[in-house]
């Protein structure tokens, strides 16, 4: 069972952190940042069914991980670069307190 009801108050990093939180959409995702798919590519080899697949791209789709494109009758999906980077913005911002806490703490330890 799919389950794609992601909290609307979710900041968009939240929500792909969540959405990345499943395995096997995080294997989707990992397909798809090798190169464009189609959905029947992507379900290629997966354990779960082709529609299943599709829900997870929702998912990813709906928290900015991945957009898609038409290209006659099927879609086309890709990774959303501006998703992946807002989810390293986020990182980097969570990295640099950590290491300004850290700083603070051995300059508080040096001093005594």
């Amino acid at each position: 069972m799919v389950s794609i009801d992601l909290p609307l108050a979710m900041t968009n990093h939240a929500r792909a952190f969540a959405a990345l939180a499943d395995p096997t959409r995080r294997l989707v995702f990992e397909r798809l940042s090798r190169r464009p798919l189609p959905v029947g590519q992507i379900a290629r080899g997966l354990r779960v069914t082709r529609p299943a697949v599709s829900q997870h791209l929702r998912v990813l789709k709906d928290a900015g991980l991945v957009i898609d494109r038409e290209e006659g009758t099927r879609r086309i999906y890709r990774v959303d670069a501006r998703g992946v980077e807002a989810m390293r913005a986020y990182l980097d911002r969570f990295w640099d307190r950590s290491l300004a806490a850290f700083k603070a703490a051995a300059e508080l330890e040096n001093d005594t």
